[in-house]
């Protein structure tokens, strides 16, 4: 297995990826290699003054980034040399089995669609987060920012799309999939949340057990997946890490609340795709990086990719 690992992308690139790519390798089995992509001149150095072996791994020169302020589908279209272009170029001729980038998302988003492409039957790819629960692994929340307008039927398939990830890459055998909603009765919400909870009641494409509102998250009865648009979705993921900064602040300390920390998921998976991509925070540190390594190995070992393939195929025949 390869990993193409873009060492130009966030905030504290490239020492932040580095030290995380040599975080991962000391953990990681000996046929698991990472790729990465960058200023390899650069890279090397740091692995060295790191105490690391470069042998460890395979190094691509890409001597352009794109910035985060950057507009994505111009950047991506002018800037071929970037490392973000190249690893998309490796992911789609087959040289690297995943590809992971903490840099500019909206790059990975445009880079995802006109590289590795959308399963053929998916509307639009979807971005998964995580939501800590009380006493159990983390909740899939689909979507998060990728679609902040949706229609029912995109809706419907994000709840294939998070319940595949929960059973393949989660090991959840029946994921219960909820609708996130303002309330728990069936007649409640907007135009889209009753259209799309007509569709998904009588489905029998996942485990449907109905509506939760934002007082059912976190808990220990949270569903396994939370279906909504980007728009919400960003907006609890992003609520989630505010209260963790809060209590870090106060100089609170929880096992429990410590699940809110990003850097334990490293990033977040676009599914409906044909290879695995996965997305980190621009702010990324090293700890975080190892753990988005982690993420990729994941969700090429769960075969993702190859299940959307097969389960959207047999909707369109």
């Amino acid at each position: 297995m390869k990993i193409g690992l873009d060492t130009k992308g966030g905030d504290f690139a490239p020492e932040a990826i580095v030290k995380g790519a040599l975080l991962a390798v000391r953990e990681l089995p000996s046929d698991i290699r990472l790729v990465l992509i960058g200023d390899q001149e650069q890279d090397m150095a740091i692995v060295s003054r790191e105490g690391g072996d470069p042998s460890l791994f395979d190094f691509v020169h890409a001597e352009e980034a794109i910035e985060m302020g950057e507009s994505p589908a111009k950047a991506f279209a002018r800037k071929p040399n970037s490392s973000i272009a190249k690893g998309f170029g490796m992911l789609q001729r087959g040289l690297i089995d995943g590809f992971a980038s903490a840099g500019n998302t909206g790059a990975m988003l445009v880079g995802a669609v006109y590289s590795v492409k959308v399963v053929p039957g998916v509307i639009r790819p979807c971005i998964a987060g995580f939501v800590p629960r009380l006493g159990a692994r983390p909740s899939v929340l689909v979507d998060v920012g990728l679609n902040p307008d949706c229609k029912p039927d995109v809706l419907y398939q994000y709840a294939i799309l998070g319940s595949r990830y929960s059973q393949a890459v989660d090991g959840v055998e029946n994921p219960r999939v909820a609708l996130l909603n303002i309330g728990t009765e069936d007649e409640k919400g907007s135009l889209l949340a009753k259209a799309a909870f007509e569709a998904m009641k009588d489905s029998s494409d996942f485990s449907f057990v109905g509506n939760i509102e934002g007082t059912d998250l976190f808990g220990s009865s949270c569903p396994d997946v939370i279906v909504c648009d980007g728009f919400v979705g960003n907006i609890v993921l992003k609520e989630a890490e505010s209260f963790y900064h809060i209590l870090q602040k106060r100089g609170i300390r929880d096992d429990f609340f410590e699940q809110f920390n990003f850097e334990h998921y490293g990033g977040t998976p676009i599914l409906g795709i044909n290879a695995p991509v996965i997305i980190g925070h621009g702010i990324s540190n090293d700890v975080a990086i190892k753990n988005m390594v982690f993420q990729t190995r994941n969700v090429i070992e769960a075969g993702l990719s190859s299940q959307f393939q097969r389960i959207f195929e047999k909707g369109q025949e």
